[in-house]
């Protein structure tokens, strides 16, 4: 539990019990580090304490409620950050993010922020409208290798899949440095589902060395004003303005830019003028986890992309106290 910046502290808490027929209880077997968890346990990120940690994790079902059909206990499941039913209007359109049937913003691992559903980083954890929320493993896939199926890797799904399959094979730009695996996630799987490059920028020798090993072109240092040329798909995870900015003068005419955030500015300027001439589609906002989880541990699955070759270190729990306020990209944590 976070119980201020740069404190954290194991907790005991209550076990969590089934409060109705839709729920199921999942034990955690791999928890891994979502891009938000580091600044916010050094305080860089505006969701204050206390905080009980983790929102990504593959787990094997425990108990479930009576009317739970799909799962049975001993069942290995991906559990989705967000709280979604399954079953609302919005759910049914695929934004599984903004669930109407719960509180605006409802996850775990976000304290108040998102509801006080605990975290994953625990012995037990509750999951509400189980049958729509959970999602099978894949037998063949160690549960460390997916873990961030629940968040992180869906996010970066989100940023390239449609784009390429409305323009099969196009070229992608990606500005790293913020949300540092989600751009990786994505560098990965854009040239698993056939973009003919994927260019990566970044600051880092670390990200820029896993980002050329996944087969990118890799240029490093700061964003410049705009690249030399545009990008049909473009992904700004730099978390700055000179990384949005730079990102938006480099969509091409009509292409697709997506901000996945990490930029807390209350104002943030963006080139509009530049992107009023060349008509540049720009998305900002989280991503929607349950709706592509499904397609992302297909693509897993058939070997298309290895997510595990993100993974800094596979730790135990007891290593999460000290690693998580250490610099890293993605951590795994195992009970």
């Amino acid at each position: 539990m976070m119980i201020e910046p740069h404190r954290l502290e194991w907790a005991e808490v209550p076990e969590p019990d089934l409060q109705g027929p839709a729920d199921a209880l999942v034990r955690p077997l791999a928890v891994a580090t979502c891009d938000l968890d580091g600044p916010i346990v050094l305080g860089e990120a505006p969701i204050p304490g206390p905080i009980k940690l983790g929102h990504e994790c593959v787990g094997e079902v425990a108990a479930v409620g009576s009317e739970v059909s799909a799962f049975a206990p001993g069942d290995v499941v991906v559990v989705p950050f967000q709280i979604s039913c399954g079953e609302c209007a919005r759910c049914r359109a695929g934004l599984t993010g903004n669930c109407l049937s719960v509180p605006e913003r409802s996850m775990y691992g976000f304290g108040a922020l998102g509801g006080d559903w605990g975290g994953m980083l625990s012995d037990l954890i509750r999951v509400p409208f189980a049958d729509a929320m959970l999602v099978a493993a894949p037998p063949q896939l160690a549960p460390a290798a997916i873990a961030s199926a629940s968040d992180n890797i869906p996010d970066a799904w989100r940023t390239v899949a449609p784009h390429l399959a409305s323009m099969p094979g196009a070229e992608v730009l990606i500005l790293g440095g913020g949300a540092r695996s989600i751009a990786l996630y994505a560098t990965g799987l854009a040239l698993a589902l056939g973009a003919r490059g994927v260019t990566y920028l970044d600051g880092d020798p670390e990200r820029l060395a896993i980002a050329s090993d996944l087969g990118a072109d890799v240029i490093e240092g700061p964003p410049p004003y705009r690249l030399e040329r545009g990008y049909p798909i473009v992904l700004d995870a730099g978390a700055s303005r000179e990384t949005l900015a730079c990102a938006c003068r480099s969509t091409e005419p009509g292409g697709h830019c997506t901000h996945v955030g990490i930029l807390y500015e209350p104002e943030t300027p963006i080139p509009l003028l530049e992107m009023y001439g060349t008509g540049v589609n720009l998305h900002v906002g989280r991503a929607a986890a349950r709706a592509d989880i499904p397609a992302v541990l297909e693509l897993i699955a058939a070997g298309g992309f290895d997510p595990s070759r993100v993974t800094d270190r596979v730790l135990s729990f007891a290593e999460a106290e000290t690693a998580l306020l250490e610099p890293h990209t993605k951590l795994v944590f195992m009970p």
